[in-house]
């Protein structure tokens, strides 16, 4: 070093120095982690699939023991879900979600890295399968935060729920993104509560299920990232994907709901590989792979702030219905790969949450 300049090696060197430091605490892309099959391994198996393919993100769906002791000392960061059919007990009761917190959390605590507590999944008022569970989710998501701040782990594990993009109902443009006037009774406070306590919204978000709907309108490029130009323009914003597009309307729904400074996680989005139109391996290595690649970078209207996202799922589930949904899985029950993808590409976010989720397009 002459003359107070740094040489190009040195500068070189000092560059890859930073870029280490700022990649420490990043994660990998997630993967959830559905048990609705009857050929499945055992958890201590999947944990070393999630790590043997650099996976340092997993979705539970319930508190399943075995799959919990099996995450002990892995480093695997998980969201941890309670089930629809569980939130009435921890809604009627602040005993009940200390209970819970206790065996499902403090228990495994600390040799298990809990992320967020996903407080129901998919749960909507208008929606007939799940409405009955509508009024529970809040107080059960009031009564967890609680259970978590006695144990001193409110900073450390984020609560929430996951919702599905049934709720918005305006997506075009993304600019105009507006929830379905009869949920806002429901979400409203749900969005002021995540607001309160600092943490995301978890959502799930599918491309394909919006493609399929309407085939007409959306190309099956734009829904795969595979868009050779831009497809939407919305003021001065450019959208050459229908991911990125869902996602900000799902973000403009969000201001509009007094939840502007709320991220989102996009809790699961996938593609399946057979079981319906358009349904094929290449298609979902096409979705998958390029979903990987493109979070990193965020969108037109949150550009430079990753995705925090997880890939629907781990494997293909042959007790689920309809046929469809049984051919999801990135991985044979026997652990073989379908298709490779490479997670290791999806190293992005930092430890704080970010991310991303969306809603059925008009497009």
């Amino acid at each position: 070093m002459t003359g107070g300049h740094l040489s190009a090696p040195t500068v070189c060197l000092l560059g890859l120095l930073i870029a280490n430091l700022c990649m420490s605490g990043v994660q990998s892309i997630g993967v959830c982690y559905g048990m609705l099959g009857n050929n499945l391994p055992p958890a201590s198996e999947v944990v070393v699939l999630y790590k043997s393919h650099g996976i340092k993100q997993m979705r539970l769906y319930d508190p399943n023991q075995a799959a919990l002791q099996a995450l002990r000392g892995s480093g695997i960061e998980l969201i941890l879900g309670v089930p629809n059919s569980g939130l009435q007990a921890l809604a009627a009761n602040p005993a009940n979600a200390n209970s819970w917190v206790q065996r499902n959390v403090k228990n495994f605590s600390p040799g298990v890295n809990f992320r967020y507590i996903a407080v129901g999944n998919e749960v909507s008022p208008v929606n007939g399968g799940t409405a009955q569970y509508a009024k529970f989710v809040l107080p059960a998501m009031r009564n967890i935060q609680a259970a978590l701040r006695s144990s001193g782990l409110q900073n450390q594990i984020k609560v929430s729920t996951a919702i599905d993009m049934t709720l918005i109902g305006n997506s075009y443009p993304p600019s105009q993104g507006a929830f379905r006037g009869d949920v806002r009774s429901y979400l409203d406070p749900i969005i002021s509560f995540l607001v309160s306590v600092n943490s995301p919204l978890l959502a799930n978000i599918y491309t394909y299920f919006s493609y399929v709907g309407n085939p007409k309108d959306i190309s099956l490029p734009y829904a795969l990232f595979t868009s050779p130009s831009v497809v939407v323009r919305d003021g001065s914003r450019e959208y050459q994907n229908l991911f990125d597009a869902m996602l900000d309307a799902l973000y403009s729904a969000l201001e509009r709901a007094g939840g502007a400074a709320l991220q989102v996680v996009v809790s699961e989005s996938g593609w399946p590989s057979a079981g319906g139109f358009a349904a094929t391996v290449d298609n979902a290595r096409t979705y998958n792979g390029n979903l990987i690649r493109h979070v990193k970078g965020g969108t037109p209207k949150r550009p430079n702030r990753a995705i925090e996202t997880y890939i629907f799922a781990l494997f293909d589930e042959n007790q689920k219905q309809p046929e469809l949904e049984k051919h999801f899985g990135l991985f044979f029950p026997n652990k073989q790969p379908k298709y490779p993808l490479n997670f290791a590409q999806g190293r992005f976010w930092d430890a704080y949450h970010n991310v991303t989720t969306p809603l059925k397009s008009d497009m």
